[in-house]
This record gives C-alpha cells, sequence and structure tokens, in this order.
C-alpha cells in the first residue's frame, strides 16, 4: 500500500481512459469465451487487447506473476493463474481479473462469465455479486464511510445466506494498483474512514455461496473456498466526486 493517493480531475480522465480498455475487452470477451477454451486463451486474448491500445497489462509487474489476468473458475475465490491445462467447461463460471496501465495510469476491474448450463443457483450467486458490487459502488459518496460500503455489500449478500470473503478487500487505486486505504465488503454503517472527493477506489466484492473462509493452494496463488462451493467475483475502479461515484472501468 501506498497510502491514499488524492487525484486530480485530470487523473482521473488518464484513470478512465485506461479502465475503458478493460471495460471493452470484457465486452469482447462475452462472445469469445466458450466451454472447451482454456484459461491461458483467454488470458492471452486480453494481453494482446491492452497491447494493442498502447497500453500494459498491469498484473505483469506484480513481482512473481507472469499473466495479464486472473481467471478463477467456480469455487476458486480469486488469483486463479491461467493455464494451458485448465479448460473452461459447460457450466463453468468464470472471473477474469484484469489491469490495464495506460501513460502511467490504471484500471482495474473483474468480470464474471456465465458458461452454457450453468446451474440456476450458479446464475443467482453471479447476480446476486453483481447487485453487491452496484449497492457497494452506490455507497461512494463525498462523506459516506467505508463502513457505509461494507454494510451495502454485507447486507445484500446474506439476505441470500451468502459469506462475504473477508481475506481479501477492495483498495485505492489508479497510480498504483494497490494504494490506500482497504475496503472490507462487510462492516458496520458510518464505521471507518470518511470518503472525500478525489478518492479512487476498487470495489470487488467476492461472494461465497457457503462460508466465508479461503485457503490458497499450494501454488501459493489461488485462493479456494474451503467448502468447495462456489464463489463469484466483479469489480470496477471507481472515483468518489462531487457529482457522485463514477465508474471508470465501463466501455468508452
Amino acid at each position: 500500500m501506498t497510502g491514499i493517493l488524492i487525484k486530480t480531475a485530470e487523473q482521473i480522465v488518464k484513470i478512465n481512459k485506461a479502465g475503458n480498455i478493460l471495460g471493452e475487452v470484457y465486452h469482447l470477451l462475452r462472445a469469445y469465451i466458450k466451454p472447451g477454451m482454456t484459461t491461458a486463451q483467454v488470458d492471452a486474448f486480453v494481453d494482446r487487447y491492452i497491447k494493442k491500445h498502447n497500453a500494459s497489462p498491469t498484473f505483469k509487474s506484480v513481482p512473481g506473476y507472469r499473466h495479464a489476468t486472473c481467471i478463477s473458475i467456480n469455487n476458486e475465490v480469486v488469483h486463479g493463474i491461467p493455464s494451458k491445462k485448465k479448460i473452461i467447461q459447460r457450466g463453468d463460471i468464470v472471473c477474469v481479473d484484469g489491469g490495464a496501465t495506460l501513460d502511467g495510469y490504471i484500471g482495474d476491474s473483474t468480470q464474471t462469465f456465465v458458461m452454457p448450463g450453468a446451474s440456476e443457483e450458479a446464475k443467482q450467486l453471479v447476480d446476486v455479486t453483481k447487485k453487491c458490487l452496484e449497492l457497494g459502488i452506490a455507497e461512494c459518496v463525498i462523506g459516506n464511510t467505508i463502513g457505509d460500503i461494507g454494510a451495502a455489500v454485507q447486507a445484500h449478500a446474506e439476505s441470500f445466506g451468502y459469506g462475504v470473503v473477508r481475506d481479501y478487500y477492495g483498495h485505492g487505486t489508479g497510480i498504483e494498483l494497490h494504494e490506500d486505504p482497504s475496503i472490507p465488503h462487510y462492516g458496520e454503517k458510518g464505521t471507518g474512514l470518511i470518503l472525500k472527493e478525489g478518492m479512487v477506489v476498487a470495489i470487488e466484492p467476492m461472494i461465497n455461496q457457503g462460508s466465508y473462509d479461503c485457503k490458497t493452494l499450494r501454488d501459493g496463488w489461488t485462493v479456494v473456498t474451503v467448502d468447495g462451493k462456489l464463489s463469484c467475483q466483479w469489480e470496477h475502479t471507481v472515483a468518489i466526486t462531487k457529482d457522485g461515484p463514477k465508474v471508470l472501468t465501463g466501455r468508452p
């Protein structure tokens, strides 16, 4: 973490340009990802797109990591490593987490893709998690607190009996991939740091079908649910502005 870096309006525009690259590549992935494809192919698609648009894959700047994305499937919570050996199957839910750096500014975003044949339970988890993201973003208002974001996410997820992951948080972003403050996706309204104009944050709820408990596999990266049940993540980079929350990682 680097401390809280308040961004100028000009910097937010630049972060938005980086984020738009992700928004567009995720749009294209909706037609591209299919059962039978490897997660390495998906990663290569994102890598090529980012570079084609004069940006660089942010995650490749993380020490020890060599990929443009993390791709987590089904019971994988976060940080799944793309592989030529990992084949996407019918019925899978596939979370693709990526970052794009353009002219020194960073967009960070995750979308989840539902493969044909997915169960109604899996689809519901994906929909609820996306709604959790939207509710968290809606709390990104000047004068609100970090606890307001977490409380909104937690209340919605737990109303469906889901677990909100405790081990991984949202965070500041935009100039460094991970900046302060940390933003839990659970908490109490009115508690924690007060949100200020110019803050840019990644809101990224990770919601488990069962227990919120997780564990890391031997590869040192991939995090899975302890009970083997499904997990889902959605994420946007969001600016806190005088006009309310501004999503910076949508399509241009």
